[in-house]
């Protein structure tokens, strides 16, 4: 147990996730994380779980919050993505999508739900630019994200009177290894079609997040896009 506020990380063990892990550490929280695929740097917990699975996510969040404490921030970050015309998507592809982003997001909040209630406290969620603007081959990618912005603002309503604030970030094309060096998203033609002409990075997704958790005390419901300008 610890007398420092917790936070719970989901995908903390590298790209986005690991940024936000960092950032959230800089300012005073003790993280937990749930990632399938390895240890989080600077999470002072890590289990290893699939988020699509209900039953494991309620027994991990319990792990963390036996060792560490009650759960005062939530961000769900684990996902993954692919590109594929609509007729080779497979079912299973669809299925899986939805799963890993929507149900995700969902089987983290029914878990960590009566701690941030409890402690009044945040539950951000990392979607995408996707889900906003749709993108070429990626139909599964940003219905299940835009999904995840239907459950952030109708969980919003939900839960702001009791003190709890749900928002979401929206990133556009990051620079991680999500991202493979021949990614048309890192395509110099792609790159100039932004305002900024460069992909977000990391930690300046990390930092939105960081705000909506500890400073956005007055943003319920909100989507802050994270885009290098793409959708505005």
């Amino acid at each position: 147990m610890t007398d420092r506020p917790v936070a719970l990380v989901t995908g903390g063990a590298s790209g986005i996730g690991a940024a936000i892990v960092e950032a959230l550490v800089a300012r005073g929280f003790v993280t937990g994380c749930l990632d399938l695929r390895g240890s989080a740097a600077g999470a002072e917990h890590t289990v290893a779980v699939d988020v699509s699975d209900a039953d494991a996510v309620a027994s991990a969040t319990e792990e963390v919050r036996s060792r560490l404490g009650p759960i005062s921030a939530v961000v769900t970050c684990a996902g993954y993505y692919e590109m594929a015309a609509v007729t080779d998507i497979s079912p299973e592809s669809w299925r899986k999508m939805l799963r890993v982003h929507l149900g995700g997001l969902v089987n983290v909040a029914r878990a960590t739900l009566p701690d941030l209630i409890e402690q009044r406290g945040a539950l951000v969620a990392v979607a995408s630019e996707l889900a906003i603007g749709g993108g070429d081959h990626d139909a599964h990618y940003a219905a299940a994200k835009g999904a995840i912005l239907g459950v952030v603002r109708s969980l919003a309503v939900e839960v702001a009177a009791h003190g709890v604030r749900v928002n979401a970030v929206a990133p556009g094309p990051t620079d991680t290894p999500l991202l493979a060096a021949d990614s048309p998203w890192r395509a110099p033609e792609y790159l100039d079609t932004l305002p900024l002409r460069r992909l977000a990075t990391p930690p300046e997704v990390a930092r939105c997040v960081e705000y909506l958790v500890c400073d956005g005390t007055f943003s319920v419901g909100d989507v802050v896009s994270v885009n290098s300008g793409a959708v505005i």
